[in-house]
């Protein structure tokens, strides 16, 4: 354990259970549903309202070997291609021969996907698929179906929900042991302001990070807390310098800041194609499946296209769909795009990418234990080893599924007693973080776009670095200042100082990593090094808090403590 806790006030109200789940998307939702069914106390901690995670912002849809012709083995095949030589194949083909299954046990909570006129589930393909493998909902509004079956099997069974609540630490018992988590509630009910629930089980499941970038698809809640959360409480994080960039986010103009409209891959996988300003296709040649090749590659391509060209865009051009296409298929996406001035039937809809998709996280074990006794991690939030250097599109929620169900069935199996934490969460425990002004999040997002962002080099992760450093050096020497201006503990100043960071631990990750792989893209080191660097970067934080990097002597992930 570090010691090392968020400013917070001393918790004012407390709730026990047995298990307590952080996030309200398909891996937090599935993890409280399976929990609760065997009967233990389940708590669900989510930031927003239950239906406000990342989950319902996925189009695309679930991967699953579910069509004829396609077997488990092929999903595997492709997985690991587009993972670069870094995914774990144990827990890839743990993924690929559970997750069928693991749909059709959604599809028995209740949600609905897509079917041909005969009556099964209708398919599509998506970037680094070699078959039709994605079911999906709505056309393009899977993730929202999803959701939606999910938060109604939630309130059906009356689980215990505490929602605008932001997580803060994690709380241990004498023994190091987890012993639940501090967090604090926005607005009034049952619960206000900073509380406690006291539980021996802890699973996170907050989504990604994505808000440490200026533009990025995911919603303005993935502010890295969990990831944060977990670095305070001592586990080791990896992978956390792939941060996917979606090769087709929906270009609002160069000054656009924020969650940025996603136009999802699907639309690639029904024909779209990927086109400069004067119409010509740059995806042929550069890979076997053109427009569908693994996303890195896409995105690389249309950067590079961008740099030649002297332009910040290029063009999706699916005119060919016609309008009853776009409004069966693509209804989200369609009306994403009109809102904007873009109409998708008549004209080319313009690109760039943005930030998408930690493959990195919180290393898990295949039961999503982390290295804390007692903490579990799933979803994107986590590093099973599944997604290694780039994540296949698609397989995200079908992680967030299985790893979710084996959780549970840990948690159900070990059943650890209730334990007292060590110590209250009180004025930042032992070794309170300086925390950081609300105002300066916009400067770390911009340090990161610019330093740390789809083309990264020696020098630009140097200067974002530094920037970063400066910025934690300020915090710090204000804190020690006998009059300090202190910025005031409060959801601002807590977000703001949880993508700090994970800030500086992606930048120290991807400083270290001294080739080009999957979506970690060094143009100083243009070639993938398998040599030296088919490896894992492990992560912690030191009680000096600075990031302590670990590099793996082979590309198997070394186990979780066995103390669980």
């Amino acid at each position: 354990m570090t010691g090392i806790r968020l400013t917070a006030p001393a918790p004012g109200w407390a709730i026990d259970a047995d298990v307590v789940v952080v996030g309200s998307g398909v891996a937090g939702l599935t993890t409280a549903l399976r929990c609760a069914a065997a009967g233990l106390d389940t708590v669900v901690v989510t930031k927003a309202r239950l239906d406000d995670g990342s989950t319902r912002w996925a189009q695309g849809g679930i991967a699953a070997a579910l069509g004829e012709g396609d077997t488990p083995e092929q999903h595997l095949a492709d997985t690991l291609v587009a993972g670069a030589g870094l995914c774990d194949e144990e827990a890839v083909r743990t993924l690929v021969t559970e997750g069928p299954d693991a749909v059709r046990r959604l599809i028995t909570t209740g949600a609905h996907f897509d079917t041909t006129d005969s009556g099964d589930i209708a398919l599509t393909r998506e970037g680094g698929h070699h078959r039709r493998r994605i079911a999906h909902a709505g056309g393009d509004a899977t993730g929202a179906e999803i959701s939606r079956a999910l938060v109604e099997a939630v309130r059906a069974a009356a689980l215990r929900i505490i929602e605008n609540a932001l997580v803060l630490d994690l709380l241990t018992d004498a023994e190091g042991r987890t012993a639940g988590v501090s967090l604090h509630v926005m607005g009034e009910g049952q619960h206000d302001g900073v509380g406690a629930v006291r539980a021996p089980s802890v699973v996170l499941a907050t989504g990604g990070m994505g808000q440490v970038f200026s533009a990025t698809t995911n919603p303005s809640v993935s502010t890295g807390d969990g990831v944060a959360l977990a670095l305070r409480a001592g586990a080791e994080v990896s992978d956390l310098e792939f941060v996917q960039f979606h090769p087709t986010v929906l270009f609002l103009g160069a000054d656009s800041e924020g969650q940025q409209p996603l136009v999802s891959e699907a639309v690639r996988g029904e024909g779209a194609h990927l086109v400069d300003a004067s119409g010509t296709r740059f995806m042929l040649g550069q890979h076997e499946l053109a427009e569908l090749a693994p996303r890195d590659i896409v995105a690389k391509a249309i950067t590079r296209r961008m740099h030649e060209h002297g332009t910040e865009h290029m063009y999706l051009d699916a005119r060919h769909f016609g309008a009853a296409m776009w409004e069966q298929r693509f209804p989200t996406i369609l009306a994403a795009c009109r809102a904007h001035g873009i109409d998708p039937v008549t004209e080319p809809v313009p690109v760039a990418p943005a930030a998408h998709y930690a493959s990195g996280g919180i290393r898990t074990d295949l039961r999503g234990r982390t290295t804390v006794p007692g903490l579990y991690a799933c979803g994107e939030v986590a590093c099973t080893g599944v997604h290694g250097a780039n994540r296949l599109a698609s397989n995200s929620l079908l992680e967030g599924l299985v790893f979710a169900e084996r959780i549970a069935a840990d948690i159900a199996e070990t059943r650890p007693p209730r334990t007292e934490p060590a110590e209250a969460a009180s004025e930042g425990g032992d070794d309170p973080v300086a925390l950081i002004a609300p105002e300066t999040r916009t400067a770390i997002q911009r340090v990161m776009t610019r330093g740390a962002g789809v083309l990264r080099s020696a020098a630009s992760l140097a200067t974002a670095a530094e920037e970063l450093e400066a910025l934690h050096r300020s915090a710090a020497a204000d804190a020690d200042d006998p009059d300090p201006k202190l910025a005031v503990p409060g959801v601002d100043t807590w977000e703001v100082t949880n993508l700090l960071l994970v800030s500086r631990v992606l930048v120290a990750a991807a400083r270290e990593r001294e080739e080009t792989r999957g979506c970690h893209w060094r143009e100083d080191r243009p070639d993938r090094d398998d040599e030296h660097w088919r490896r894992h970067l492990v992560v912690r934080i030191a009680p000096d808090r600075t990031p302590v990097v670990h590099r793996t002597e082979t590309a198997a992930f070394p186990p979780v403590r066995p103390a669980h």
